[in-house]
């Protein structure tokens, strides 16, 4: 399970487009805080600290304790917004969480024990993942850094579905069980899709080479 962490932030008393790039120059996040059956709280987060929250990984599973205006209140990432050029973080979406509630999270899956498969150690397989993160209701202390798959034994030709994950005790899973999670696959299967790749590239790479030999020629003749 993530632990909680403290989360400095600065209420807000200002709210929409002009006041976020207000708080964007000042080198800040503006933020919101809402759920709980109380009124949305808007606040605003210091950027660095933010923007390493969010690429470290797992900020979407991650329960804060915020600290704003005097007051101390637990919150998870519901959502985030970065600038589509340069990733900064723009805005961000917290949902207060409250005694007894369960909430829907995206827990990574992770795999262990590659070299105890012999479907890829000896065999010359690839894991082919489908499902990198899989959602999870849970309640917001018992969220768990990952799912861990342990690849040990596993063929090429064998499937890992949903219900194979080792699921954390009070965790429910909302995808179907029978949902494919990954599958061990030949390498002939990646390995033909490479060679057509290379085929069509050489064949383009021919058909340049005639046309521009077309071009000399005709260049030649005038």
């Amino acid at each position: 399970m993530s632990a909680v962490k403290p989360l400095e932030a600065v209420a807000r008393d200002r709210v929409g487009k002009g006041a976020a790039r207000a708080v964007r120059r000042q080198g800040q996040v503006p933020a919101v805080i809402y759920g709980g059956n109380k009124p949305p709280q808007a606040i605003a987060i210091d950027l660095i600290r933010t923007r390493t929250l969010i690429y470290a990984g797992g900020f979407l599973t991650t329960v804060f304790e915020i600290s704003a205006g005097g007051r101390k209140v637990r919150a998870i990432p519901r959502d985030y917004q970065l600038d589509p050029v340069s990733g900064v973080p723009l805005h961000v979406d917290f949902l207060r969480v409250v005694a007894g509630q369960s909430v829907e999270v995206q827990v990574p899956v992770h795999f262990t024990n590659e070299d105890a498969a012999p479907g890829l150690k000896q065999e010359g397989g690839t894991l082919n993942v489908v499902h990198h993160t899989v959602a999870v209701e849970v309640a917001p202390e018992s969220i768990p850094d990952a799912i861990t798959v342990d690849l040990t034994g596993k063929a090429i030709g064998d499937t890992i579905h949903v219900s194979d994950l080792p699921v954390p005790a009070g965790a429910t899973l909302i995808l179907d069980g029978a949902e494919v999670v990954a599958t061990l696959v030949p390498p002939t299967v990646l390995g033909a899709e490479v060679e057509a790749e290379e085929a069509a590239v050489a064949e383009a790479a021919r058909a340049e080479s005639a046309a521009e030999a077309a071009a000399e020629e005709g260049t030649k003749e005038d």
